[in-house]
């Protein structure tokens, strides 16, 4: 039992994302292979290596191509357009809102967080971050419209994994 809780410490987003990343480059030849040949294909694989890294920390891992360009911009899998779905059940943040909000100001000093999604007894926050993009917190998922490398915007993910979404013995 304590080496499970010991190992659900360290599945924070950073370890996270880096999984991911590795997932995509030992995949690499493949996916460009792929892409060259039948973009579906290389698009079935992406989502089978996000499935899997996502298996791993026992939660609903997602990539998202808002722009079907980006599908041929192998270096970004995985840093943009993310979404981590813990619970797609769970209405109410364990923690007050005003507490995720004013976090995201602490780290995103031009930023803007504000209530969302408040319908039919759900709660959520979307924070904008200036020039950089968005992220849509709610509370049994996350969905990250930006660049994680940029802004701090990993400190608070990591954030929102300790606090928010805490990877307990209950997971």
């Amino acid at each position: 039992m304590v080496a499970e809780v010991a190992a659900a410490l360290t599945h924070t987003f950073s370890s996270l994302i880096e999984d991911l990343k590795t997932n995509f480059d030992t995949n690499r030849k493949a996916l460009e292979n792929s892409l060259k040949i039948n973009p579906a294909v290389a698009y079935q694989k992406i989502i089978e290596i996000t499935q899997f890294v996502g298996s791993r920390y026992r939660l609903n891992l997602q990539i998202h191509f808002p722009d079907q360009r980006r599908l041929f911009m192998i270096e970004s899998y995985g840093t943009e357009n993310l979404g981590i779905v813990f619970d797609k059940h769970k209405k109410q943040f364990p923690i007050p809102r005003e507490t995720i909000k004013k976090k995201a100001l602490e780290i995103f000093t031009a930023s803007k967080a504000e209530d969302a999604y408040m319908y039919e007894g759900k709660e959520g926050v979307r924070v904008t971050i200036v020039a950089a993009g968005r992220l849509e917190i709610l509370p049994g998922s996350i969905h990250i419209w930006c660049n994680v490398e940029n802004h701090g915007v990993k400190e608070y993910v990591d954030w929102l994994f300790e606090n928010v979404y805490s990877f307990d013995e209950d997971r």
